[in-house]
C-alpha cells in the first residue's frame, strides 16, 4: 500500500480534516468514516478527466477549509459529530486497469475491516467494482445490497476488448457474487444504452431499476420508498454509489457522458440525507466528476455536497439511535419564537 504520494493534485484533505494512513492502523482506530481518493479515469469510454475529481471533491468549497460543517438541515457537524479521517489517494497505475483496482480494493478492504465506513472520491465508474468488492470481502459476498444513481446502468459485458471499464462494474459485481442482482437497485437511468441484450441479461439476475419515466410518473420519494426496502431485505448492509451523471448536465456538466433529462442537484441531495438518515450504508463512492468538463465548478460543488449530505445525515442517525429526537425534515429552522 505505498504511495510516492499525490497523483493529481496537492496533498489536502476533505474540507481540512485529519490526515490517516493505510499504512498506520493506529490511524484509523476510532474512525468513524475514512476519506479514500481513486484518482482514476482508466475505464472511460468518452470523455476523460475524472482523475482530478477526488482534488476537486475535497477542495470545492467557498468556506473554510477546518474541518467542520454544521448542517442546517440535520443540525449536526459531520465532520466533527463523527470522527472522519482521510487516508489520500491511492495510487493506482493510469495504464494498468487491473492492478490500479486491485491496489484500490485492498485500501477499501483495510478501511472496513478497521469498522469505518468507506467514502471513495472517484475517479470513473469503474472503481465501483472495487469499492464494492473491498467492503464485501469484510460483511460477507451475497450480504450486501447497491442503490446505484446513474443515467447508466453499468452492466455492459466487454468494451474495447475489456472485461473492466465504467460501463461494466455492475456486471463484474454480480457475476463474482460480491452482491446480489435481485438487492441491487439503479436510480435515474435514462437515454439509449443499453441496449435490449443488456436488459434481457439484468432481467434475469432480478436488478430493480428506476428509470427516470418511472421516477417522473411515480414520484422520487415513492420509488425511494420501495428501494428501500428491497435494499435492507435479507441484508447487513447498504452500499451507495453516485455517479454524478444522474443529474441533469444543466446541474452536473462536468462529466464524461453527460445525458440530459436527470434529477436535479436537490433531488440527489436529499435522496443521498434520506438513504444515509434511514439505512444502514456500509460504504459510498461519489463518481464521474471530471473537472476539465465543469463549468464554474457547479459539478465538483455538488460532488462535495452529497458527501457532506451523507456524513450530516449519518451523524444524526447514530444521535437518533442512541435515544435523540428523531429528525423531522418539515421542522422549522427558525420559527420567530424563542426556545422553551
Amino acid at each position: 500500500m505505498s504511495r510516492y504520494g499525490p497523483q493529481y493534485g496537492p496533498d489536502v484533505t476533505f474540507l481540512g480534516i485529519e490526515r490517516a494512513s493505510l499504512d498506520d492502523p493506529a490511524s484509523l482506530a476510532g474512525a468513524d468514516i475514512v476519506i479514500v481518493g481513486a484518482p482514476f479515469d482508466g475505464g472511460t469510454s468518452h470523455r476523460p478527466g475524472t482523475r482530478f475529481g477526488p482534488m476537486a471533491i475535497r477542495t470545492t468549497d467557498y468556506l473554510p477549509h477546518d474541518g467542520s460543517r454544521p448542517s442546517l438541515a440535520m443540525r449536526t457537524d459531520g465532520l466533527r459529530d463523527l470522527r472522519v479521517v482521510d487516508v489520500g489517494d491511492v495510487e493506482m497505475s493510469p495504464g494498468d486497469i487491473e492492478r490500479a483496482l486491485g491496489a484500490l480494493e485492498v485500501a477499501v478492504q483495510t478501511v472496513t475491516a478497521a469498522g469505518a465506513i468507506p467514502v471513495v472520491l472517484g475517479g470513473d465508474h469503474s472503481i465501483a467494482l472495487p469499492d464494492a468488492t473491498g467492503v464485501a470481502n469484510v460483511h460477507g459476498h451475497g450480504r450486501i445490497s447497491m442503490i446505484h444513481f446513474d443515467a447508466h446502468a453499468d452492466t455492459g459485458d466487454i468494451t474495447f476488448g475489456s472485461l473492466w471499464g465504467h460501463g461494466q462494474p455492475m456486471r463484474r459485481l454480480i457475476e463474482s457474487g460480491a452482491l446480489r442482482g435481485d438487492r441491487f437497485l439503479q436510480v435515474g437511468l435514462r437515454g439509449y444504452w443499453p441496449e435490449p441484450a443488456t436488459l434481457e441479461w439484468m432481467a434475469r439476475q432480478h436488478m430493480r431499476s428506476y428509470e427516470m419515466t418511472e421516477i417522473v410518473a411515480r414520484g422520487l420519494d415513492a420509488c425511494l420508498d420501495e428501494a428501500s426496502a428491497i435494499a435492507t431485505d435479507d441484508c447487513d448492509g447498504v452500499f451507495l454509489s453516485v455517479d454524478i451523471d444522474v443529474c441533469d448536465p444543466g446541474h452536473a456538466p462536468g462529466t464524461g457522458t453527460p445525458e440530459p433529462g436527470g434529477l436535479t442537484a436537490r433531488e440527489l441531495l436529499d435522496a443521498v440525507r434520506r438513504l444515509a438518515y434511514e439505512l444502514p450504508i456500509v460504504g459510498m463512492d461519489v463518481v464521474e466528476v471530471s473537472p476539465p468538463y465543469d463549468s464554474a465548478d457547479i459539478t465538483a460543488a455538488l460532488a462535495n455536497r452529497v458527501v457532506l449530505e451523507m456524513l450530516s445525515a449519518t451523524a444524526r442517525k447514530r444521535r437518533d439511535d442512541a435515544g435523540g429526537t428523531p429528525w423531522n425534515p418539515s421542522q422549522p429552522l427558525l420559527d420567530g419564537r424563542l426556545p422553551d
